[in-house]
């Protein structure tokens, strides 16, 4: 197994999410990163405490042993962050990841955790989190843009 492939491929990954997501929080107000279109969807502010909840499970927890008691239910509950305080929250637990990636034994990154009934290995489940943080940075996306509208800047550039 190449680990150093799939550590650069993580960590460019995960870089990439955190000044994507960011660029999006920078075009925002505290109000629009609170906006849902409606009672059954979630705003960006619980998309990101969402995502916060999952690196703290299988990131914190699962790979790096700490003490963690993560209450999923909690995170889609509307709570008002400020864009400064969402800004923080991406900037800080992106770097955890981005530096764990960068420093995990290849050992530890053969280890399984538990996760919905079914062991997966660390290198499997840092390769998931990557793929299931993408899929909330595109809502993140979609809702700017309906925010937005043409004043949306592409966080691709």
């Amino acid at each position: 197994m190449n680990y150093d492939f799939n550590r650069s491929w993580l960590s460019n990954k995960f870089e990439e999410l955190r000044r994507r997501i960011l660029k999006a929080l920078q075009q925002l107000s505290d109000d629009q990163v609170n906006w849902r279109p409606d009672g059954a969807s979630h705003s960006i502010s619980t998309l990101l405490r969402h995502v916060d909840g999952n690196i703290q499970e299988r990131i914190m927890k699962g790979i790096l042993g700490r003490d963690i008691h993560r209450n999923r239910k909690d995170e889609f509950e509307p709570i008002y962050m400020t864009r400064p305080e969402l800004e923080k929250l991406v900037q800080d637990r992106f770097e955890l990841v981005i530096v764990t990636v960068n420093t995990i034994a290849d050992e530890q990154l053969e280890q399984k955790q538990r996760v919905r009934n079914r062991e997966r290995t660390n290198l499997d489940m840092l390769h998931q989190c990557a793929a299931h943080y993408s899929e909330h940075m595109g809502q993140i996306f979609y809702i700017a843009k309906q925010m937005l509208q043409e004043n949306y800047k592409s966080t691709s550039i």
